[in-house]
């Protein structure tokens, strides 16, 4: 079987996720030389029936590599697409900050895709400098929008992910919520978000080697609300040793901004 229709496979039939199990409250009953033998079934610690999917997104250049952490909820009040760093210096969907931006929003009950950009892991094409990967986002919002129908996009994106992210994000109509993570603002211009009025947090660490405080507080300045702007004290670009600090400030966030979803964080 190809890679392809692996995939495709994985697709269909998503795997259960392995973890603590606590019993289950559904009983069987079989006859047993006159005696009743009981089994009790086990079943996930908090998120009940959690599934991973991994397969590939039909993308302009190709296929594009995916990740889906899918919920209980038939029906989510909200579902996320997060990008990650660039690609040329070691960016994947499996970079840390973009692991635990993912697992905050999907504690609180919100399926979450991940994608590694073209050229990128298993992804066909090649790197195009931010271009052609606005168009590998644009395939995963589409997937999402299929998968959950009528349900808002809350768009995140780390590093080189914020920078097109963002970008399409404030553009396309089925994103209603923003998150840049490590927003490269010291060599790269995003003055384009001073004409986006869509819900947006900027989460920062205060040593940011690509986004000085300075910087960053000097472009939020200009954009219009709603916005809100987080600094994680001693935090460098990659939340070095922070990154619990990092996934506490999106769920207070979260919290705030959407105020339905599970009041409790389950864990996985």
């Amino acid at each position: 079987m190809s890679a392809l229709a692996k995939a495709t496979t994985a697709e269909r039939l998503p795997q259960r996720v392995s973890g603590p199990t606590q019993a289950g409250t559904a009983c069987f009953n079989w006859p047993l030389r006159g005696a009743k033998l009981s089994i009790t079934l086990a079943r996930p610690k908090n998120m009940a029936e959690i599934f991973h999917r991994s397969f590939f997104l039909r993308g302009q250049a190709g296929r594009i590599e995916a990740m889906l952490w899918t919920t209980p909820q038939a029906n989510p009040r909200l579902a996320a697409v997060v990008c990650h760093p660039h690609p040329l210096f070691g960016g994947t969907m499996h970079n840390k900050v973009v692991f635990q931006t993912a697992k905050a929003l999907h504690r609180r009950g919100v399926p979450v895709l991940r994608f590694n950009f073209r050229g990128t892991g298993l992804s066909e094409g090649v790197h195009d400098r931010g271009v052609g990967e606005r168009e590998d986002i644009r395939a995963g919002l589409d997937y999402m929008a299929n998968e959950f129908l009528g349900v808002p996009i809350l768009l995140a994106g780390f590093s080189f992910g914020s920078l097109v992210g963002l970008q399409v994000g404030c553009e396309d109509i089925r994103v209603t919520d923003l998150i840049g993570l490590g927003i490269p603002v010291d060599k790269s211009s995003m003055t384009f978000l001073r004409e986006c009025t869509k819900p947006k947090l900027f989460l920062q660490g205060a040593n940011d080697q690509f986004g000085s405080r300075e910087n960053v507080e000097k472009l939020f300045n200009t954009l219009p609300d709603p916005k809100e702007l987080a600094f994680v004290e001693n935090g460098d670009h990659f939340f070095t040793g922070h990154l619990d600090e990092m996934a506490a400030a999106i769920d207070a966030w979260l919290f705030k901004a959407h105020p339905g979803l599970f009041s409790e964080p389950a864990s996985l």
